[in-house]
């Protein structure tokens, strides 16, 4: 019989600071985010990359946090939702819009709608609908019907002022 692969030693910089943990070869990104740093503003969903939920941005890209291994991104810079605040406590630009435009329901989607939105509008301050539409359509929400998510992004843009 095989012995278990023994644990290894993982360090990742994450939200600008190098974070390092001691875990089982097959930990997913998501879950050493989540169970090792604490980090639990990047949610599982599928676990299959298919929702969205786990997205964290990977040396500036967009990636699905459950279908990498903690080990693939040994070294790199990784950020998480709580890294797009400008500081803790605050709500950067665009999860401010998202309170605003009531672009939350359930918060399940919450996390990884922002990563991708974030990563929209560093590409593109003033994004269409269409563009904001193309941005988010990998991510799967269940309550806001997504109209709410792109009003936010307009706003967040500067495109549309607040619904009161």
């Amino acid at each position: 019989m095989l012995a278990p692969p023994s644990p290894v030693t993982v360090e990742i910089i994450v939200n600008g600071t190098p974070r390092r943990a001691c875990v089982e070869p097959r930990t997913t990104l998501v879950d050493f985010l989540r169970e090792h740093l604490g980090l639990t503003g990047t949610h599982i969903g599928c676990e299959h990359g298919i929702c969205g939920a786990c997205s964290v941005l990977l040396e500036g890209e967009p990636v699905r946090a459950c279908c990498l291994f903690a080990l693939q991104v040994e070294g790199l810079s990784v950020t998480t939702v709580e890294g797009l605040a400008p500081a803790r406590g605050e709500l950067s630009r665009l999860q401010n819009a998202f309170c605003e435009a009531h672009a939350l329901q359930c918060g399940y989607c919450t996390p990884g709608m922002l990563i991708a939105c974030h990563d929209l509008l560093a590409r593109n301050p003033r994004p269409s609908e269409e563009e904001i539409r193309e941005a988010i359509g990998g991510n799967l929400c269940r309550c806001t019907g997504y109209q709410q998510i792109v009003d936010a992004v307009k706003l967040a843009s500067g495109q549309e002022a607040a619904h009161g």
